[in-house]
């Protein structure tokens, strides 16, 4: 079992696992502001962590939910029981085919170390986003039985939809909202509850594009996000999709969950203009994805492939850095970044 000892081994720590897990996640964390940036990284650690359990498809959906249960068990109590650490990391970790997410597990016991080192609030932050996340998650495995179109199942209304997207993503709204709060004065005036209901939104709103864009692929997997409730309005059924000649007939159900995304990414950007000027890297943090995510679903929008599961609609990284290079030359403007986020909107819906 590793052991840490000085906080240039902790930070250490994060840095590599990040460097690992999710390349842009590391290069996006850097403009978060230094007192919030280990709690914002151990979270995301924890959560690729689940989010790798919960995918482990060499062992059946009874175990993965028992070892999903036993990681969210870690975060109910004040009390972190390492034999139990030590059994989901010798049952998961050689199962992994990914060499990083393998490294992630084996490395748990370090993660929940240094979790223990944060003052007692941070560590509730955690706790409290954690055993949501990990809620959608088993909706995920409980909702759908398959791994493939075999199996292919929807989500009954929309109503499920929200709550799902709430579960894995606008929760991290609340997280985001209660920690920036507690660490910068900037946001010290901020009412906390109101501003955490906007942040859902804006994670839902990333959320949800990304079920929109990933819509062929999950299919593929046996998993139909779009609402059958959404889908009979318009004379469909989820197996439909699985048909590229069907997308004219999907495109009133998916202009409407369109429209929903960028309602939330509005909620967003009104969050993100919330923070004051001077609060540059936090405006940023907030910027990229919503930026981002509006330029994903212009691509939606204009894609004739969005059921044909061989092609990916995906912005390109070059994008992404393109948005970064804008917004930080601008120095997180809300002028420019509003007229940014006006013009992309009016190309999407």
């Amino acid at each position: 079992m590793h052991v840490m000892s000085t906080a240039a081994s902790k930070e250490e720590l994060l840095r590599d696992l990040l460097k690992r897990v999710s390349r842009l996640f590391y290069t996006t964390l850097v403009v978060v502001p230094s007192d919030v940036r280990d709690q914002v990284s151990l979270a995301y650690l924890f959560a690729r962590a689940a989010d790798t359990i919960a995918d482990t498809e060499l062992i059946d959906r009874s175990r993965r939910l028992s070892f999903l249960n036993r990681l969210r068990e870690q975060f109910v109590g004040d009390q972190i029981d390492w034999a139990q650490i030590r059994t989901i990391q010798q049952a998961m970790g050689s199962l992994q085919q990914d060499s990083a997410e393998r490294i992630l597990l084996e490395r748990l016991d370090e993660c929940f170390r240094l979790f223990l080192d944060f003052s007692s609030d941070d560590r509730r932050r955690i706790q409290r986003v954690m055993t949501t996340l990990t809620q959608g998650m088993e909706m995920d495995l409980g909702t759908f039985p398959g791994n493939s179109v075999a199996d292919l199942t929807a989500l009954k209304t929309l109503e499920d939809l929200d709550r799902y997207t709430y579960h894995v993503a606008g929760c991290v709204g609340e997280f985001w909202t209660s920690l920036m709060c507690a660490h910068r004065k900037a946001l010290a005036n901020w009412d906390i509850q109101r501003m955490s209901d906007v942040g859902v939104r804006f994670g839902k709103g990333l959320q949800l594009t990304n079920i929109i864009k990933d819509l062929a692929h999950d299919l593929q997997k046996g998993r139909c996000y779009i609402p059958e409730m959404m889908l009979a309005e318009a004379g469909l059924k989820p197996q439909d999709l699985l048909n590229q000649n069907n997308l004219p007939r999907f495109r009133p159900v998916l202009i409407r969950l369109v429209r929903l995304a960028v309602e939330h990414l509005d909620q967003g950007w009104l969050y993100t203009m919330a923070i004051p000027r001077y609060e540059t890297r936090l405006r940023l943090a907030c910027m990229w994805p919503i930026l981002s995510a509006g330029e994903s679903l212009k691509l939606v929008m204009n894609s004739s492939d969005l059921l044909n599961s061989t092609v990916k609609v995906k912005i390109p990284r070059s994008k992404v850095y393109q948005i970064m290079a804008m917004t930080t030359g601008t120095v997180a403007c809300g002028y420019a970044g509003t007229a940014y986020w006006g013009h992309l909107r009016k190309q999407i819906v």
